[in-house]
């Protein structure tokens, strides 16, 4: 895997790596007891119609359909049991007050001894946003619309959303050029390191469902017939993380990763502690010093 270079740090990072370190941050909005009870105060009740209405919410009062196909590997009926329902409880302005709130929270808890990392690590990651190209890439660029808040934590949070959403849009774009649906991407992931049951059920895939998009990829010879992948199939994954370490390489450009990771490697690690591994979104659980 190629290691970008800056013209501030000579030892760069890269894009994957940086992925693992900001994404634990985004994801206090999924995995935080604030995070989750600012929902459920707000009515909605059931962890998903939380989760649909925030990431969703800044591409505003959207359907089923356009959401499915942004977030990608969820089945379509799993998104249209929350949406457009939830509208009629929260607007989207509503909701992104909820969730900022919400993630702020769970940050202010989980990083209440590191304000200078808090601060060095919202700086640069503001940086990597402004640098990012929006082009073909939804999620990150409604998500980037909303501004920079002032607020460091609110900051932190904010970057280091729109920043996995443009690695997510990426992802996406690698996916779709692989020939792969949401579902055969899932399959596929559990036929190399991941185990099935964090994947079909938080995603809304039926057992038939599944079973036919495995069928779909072992006729591609991807998978044998016992569910592993093969060469093939390995291949081919790795080469969907390469075009989307690619598609996420220009932000960093702009960034000496060094100083970035140094900053965030902390954070990374406390907040680690409200997530479970393994988890839904593939986060690889930290090495201890």
């Amino acid at each position: 895997m190629p290691v970008m270079t800056t013209t501030a740090d000579a030892t760069a990072v890269t894009p994957r790596e940086l992925w693992t370190l900001f994404e634990p941050i985004h994801a206090v909005t999924y995995f935080s007891p604030e995070a989750v009870t600012a929902f459920e105060d707000a009515g909605l009740r059931g962890f998903w119609r939380g989760y649909f209405a925030g990431r969703s919410a800044p591409l505003g009062a959207a359907g089923p359909e356009p959401v499915t196909a942004v977030f990608c590997s969820f089945a379509p009926s799993m998104v249209a049991q929350a949406l457009p329902a939830v509208w009629g409880v929260v607007t989207p302005e509503q909701t992104l007050e909820i969730r900022r709130a919400g993630a702020r929270a769970a940050l202010a808890r989980l990083l209440a001894d590191q304000g200078d990392e808090v601060e060095e690590a919202a700086e640069l990651l503001a940086v990597a946003v402004d640098a990012a190209d929006m082009t073909g890439r939804p999620l990150a660029a409604a998500n980037a619309a909303l501004g920079a808040p002032k607020d460091a934590l609110d900051l932190l949070w904010h970057a280091a959303t729109v920043l996995r959403e443009h690695r997510g849009d990426g992802h996406v774009a690698a996916q779709v050029a692989a020939d792969l649906d949401g579902c055969e991407i899932l399959a596929l992931r559990v036929g190399i390191d991941l185990p099935r049951s964090e994947l079909q059920p938080y995603r809304g895939w039926t057992d038939g469902e599944w079973d036919a998009a495995v069928e779909r990829l072992t006729g591609r010879g991807l998978l044998t017939v016992d569910g592993e992948a093969t060469d093939a199939g390995r291949a081919l994954l790795e080469g969907i993380e390469e075009a989307t370490d690619r598609a996420a390489a220009r932000p960093w450009a702009a960034v000496d990763t060094g100083r970035l990771h140094r900053a965030l490697d902390p954070l990374a690690r406390a907040v680690a502690r409200t997530l479970r591994f393994p988890n839904p979104i593939g986060l690889p659980e930290r090495d201890e010093d």
